[in-house]
C-alpha cells in the first residue's frame, strides 16, 4: 500500500510584464517668407528632438487571496482539493489507497506546489476553477477542480493517544444530483487504516479512526501548520 508523507516547500511565482511603444510625430518647420541677400547666411533649420517613448508595464492577475477548489482527478478516480490563502497554498490528492499532500506559493494565476517523493501539482487558477496536471509515484493525470463551497472542500483529523499518532485527510465533493462523493486515508503511526466516512452535511463531526475518536477540521484549522 504506497503512501506519500510530508510536503516538501517550493516557492514558485509567476509575473508577466509588457512593454507598449507609442510613436513619436517629428513636425515639419512652417515656410520662412524673410527675403535673403547675397550676404546674409541662411539661418540652420533646427530639428526637434525625438520625444522619449513612454513605456507601459501589464501587471500579470493576482492569486485569489481565499480560494478552495476540489473536483475529480481524470484517468483515477481520485479527488484533489487546492486551498489559497494570503499567497500560500495547499493541495491534497487521494485516491483511496494513495495519498500525496502538497504546498507551495500563489502569488499569480499558476501554481506549482510539490509534495514528497518528487509529487506535484501544476494548476491554473481562472473562470471558477482550478485545472491541470497532478503527478503522484511517477503517474500523471489530469485535474478540473471548481470553486469549492462548504460543505465541500478539504478536511484533517490528528491526535496523539498513548504515543501512537493518528492523522486522517478527506476532501468531499457535493454531487450535482445530490449527496456527496468523498474520498480519503486514514493512518496510525505508519500502518494504514479503515478510513471512517464523513457526515457530508457535517463534515467536521466527531469521527473514530482505529478506535480512537478525532474531531475532523476544515482547511482554516490546519492550513498555518502546512504553510
Amino acid at each position: 500500500m504506497s503512501r506519500l508523507g510530508p510536503v516538501i516547500t517550493l516557492a514558485v511565482g509567476a509575473v508577466l510584464a509588457a512593454g507598449l511603444g507609442v510613436a513619436s510625430i517629428t513636425a515639419t518647420p512652417a515656410a520662412d517668407d524673410t527675403v535673403v541677400t547675397a550676404n546674409d547666411t541662411p539661418a540652420q533649420e533646427s530639428t526637434p528632438e525625438p520625444s522619449a517613448t513612454p513605456t507601459f508595464e501589464e501587471s500579470a492577475p493576482a492569486a485569489p487571496r481565499k480560494a478552495d477548489y476540489a473536483g475529480r482527478v481524470k484517468g483515477n478516480g481520485g479527488l484533489i482539493a487546492i486551498s489559497v490563502r494570503d499567497g500560500k497554498a495547499i493541495g491534497y490528492f487521494c485516491d483511496g489507497k494513495t495519498e500525496a499532500w502538497f504546498k507551495g506559493d500563489a502569488t499569480g494565476p499558476e501554481l506549482t506546489l510539490e509534495g514528497f517523493g518528487k509529487a506535484t501539482v501544476e494548476a491554473e487558477l481562472g473562470g471558477g476553477k482550478a485545472a491541470g496536471e497532478v503527478a503522484v509515484g511517477g503517474r500523471k493525470w489530469t485535474f478540473e477542480a471548481p470553486v469549492a463551497k462548504k460543505p465541500s472542500g478539504l478536511y484533517r483529523a490528528s491526535a496523539i493517544v498513548r504515543g501512537a499518532k493518528i492523522r486522517a485527510g478527506w476532501i468531499v465533493l457535493r454531487n450535482p444530483q445530490g449527496g456527496f462523493t468523498q474520498v480519503g486515508t486514514a493512518f496510525q503511526d505508519d500502518e494504514q487504516v479503515p478510513t471512517p466516512k464523513l457526515d457530508g452535511d457535517a463534515p467536521t463531526s466527531p469521527v473514530t479512526v482505529n478506535g480512537t475518536t478525532v474531531t475532523p477540521e476544515d482547511v482554516d484549522g490546519f492550513i498555518e501548520e502546512m504553510r
